[in-house]
């Protein structure tokens, strides 16, 4: 029997992808295009989700390349320290040498958060301080921690994030999934002129999708070919397969925007619903003497709806109602439990930590309060992170579920982080300078320690 293609809303949505790490991993690198988050790029930066035989040849390919940490670094701790002065000695002792950098290295000593900026001025050091443990590679080919299966800080990160502080003061760091005002105009071509699905629902999906085309990928604020910005993109892109339902959720209490859409009618056929997420942080905290600083958050989704007139330019952008602002809500609520099941998301958290600190140490002037120079961490010309294959378009894809006469285009979204705005909200707090006082020493010639 055909089905009424007016009692069918199609829901369009835009994925992303990402890459990995540097030099250190070879052969992951050259057969892998250093997948992360569950999907993958190309040469040419067209993003594809990972199929489980990927995944399978990507645990392989790690476990090979990536040895175990020694067994200090293996136990967990609440606190873990690493010294900026010596890790940026470390790196340098090793392009001296023509020495690959070590594991340890390349994953921050098995860092996870970054809870504390410490300053130590009779060493001439600078100290982040936050949970980490030890290392392994889970079913999906993800690099977490041993006993918390949350993945571990990368040193790429952290040098993108100190060098581009400066350019994400302008317009912070964003990236969005977009698509063509020519491919909308294509689509809705298609739904003004269809009335039926017909008897081959899969022929009539494929050529919407053929029509809205390849979508845009937009980094800025960091480079497009740097690890950060591909992790900025994957978990845009798994936040999209999550909210459209191309993936089950993971965790209770978080059901798709198709499932909270079922039930009734979904709006105007002009309404774009778009969802990004934003960090979500308490006030920066430091001591008087401005020598210790402390932040904690997390991720917040937000939501809104754009309208677009006849000519297909967007017209406004109003905030979300109804199924979209539930969604949202119910994303940010279950965001922690997610980062468990879907390492991603805490790699975009952990993105976050890191462009608080480097924003603070050019904001605050630290490096020249601690009387240090990181050459490895600042300079390109002493470091090379490995450059990525910029990631520039998505495919589209649609999937169809019964609510009303509608058609429902979902196809953005995105990250945005305003560093600069999160350091502007500082509150003092003696307690810090306890707090700093009681840094157990460092280990001799270690640049990290518990």
């Amino acid at each position: 029997m055909r089905q009424s293609f007016q009692n069918l809303a199609a829901l369009l949505v835009v994925f992303s992808t990402v890459s990995l790490d540097s030099s250190a991993f070879g052969q992951v690198l050259q057969q892998q295009q250093q997948a992360v988050g569950g999907v993958s790029i190309n040469a040419e930066g067209v993003l594809k989700n990972l199929t489980v035989a990927d995944r399978k040849e990507l645990r392989e390919l790690r476990a090979k390349a990536i040895k175990q940490p020694a067994a200090d670094l293996q136990q967990p701790s609440k606190l873990r320290f690493v010294s900026l002065a010596k890790l940026d000695a470390a790196i340098q002792e090793c392009a001296a040498k023509k020495q690959p950098l070590p594991d340890e290295i390349q994953f921050l000593a098995g860092l996870q958060r970054i809870e504390y900026v410490f300053i130590d001025t009779d060493h001439h050091d600078i100290i982040l301080a936050g949970p980490g443990e030890g290392w392994k590679i889970n079913q999906d080919g993800n690099i977490v921690g041993a006993t918390s299966n949350l993945p571990v800080m990368h040193l790429d990160d952290l040098v993108t994030a100190i060098r581009t502080a400066n350019a994400a003061r302008q317009g912070g760091i964003n990236c969005s999934i977009d698509p063509t005002a020519a491919g909308i105009n294509r689509v809705k071509g298609i739904l003004a002129h269809t009335h039926e699905i017909g008897n081959n629902p899969q022929a009539t999906i494929n050529s919407i999708e053929e029509a809205l085309g390849g979508q845009v990928v937009t980094v800025s604020g960091v480079p497009t070919t740097s690890r950060f910005a591909r992790v900025l993109v994957a978990a845009d892109y798994r936040m999209k397969r999550l909210g459209m339902k191309f993936d089950e959720s993971p965790v209770t209490g978080l059901p798709s925007y198709l499932d909270l859409s079922a039930a009734g009618p979904v709006g105007l056929a002009n309404a774009f619903p778009r969802w990004w997420m934003v960090p979500n942080y308490d006030a920066v905290i430091r001591d008087p003497d401005g020598l210790a600083w402390q932040f904690h958050g997390t991720v917040k989704c937000m939501a809104a709806e754009d309208y677009f007139n006849g000519t297909n330019k967007k017209q406004q952008t109003v905030k979300a109602t109804g199924p979209a602002q539930k969604w949202a809500d119910n994303m940010t609520k279950k965001y922690d439990e997610l980062s468990v099941k879907e390492p991603i998301f805490a790699e975009l958290r952990s993105c976050m930590d890191l462009a608080i600190v480097g924003t603070l140490l050019l904001k605050e002037n630290l490096l020249n309060k601690a009387g240090v120079k990181l050459p490895a961490l600042t300079d390109p010309q002493v470091y090379t992170t490995e450059p990525l294959a910029a990631t520039k378009t998505i495919s589209s894809q649609a999937t169809f579920v019964k609510k009303g006469s509608n058609w429902l285009i979902s196809v953005s979204g995105g990250v945005q982080i305003q560093p600069w705005e999160i350091v502007q909200n500082v509150k003092s707090d003696e307690k810090l300078t306890t707090v700093r006082q009681e840094i157990p020493a460092s280990k001799a010639n270690q640049w990290w320690w518990d």
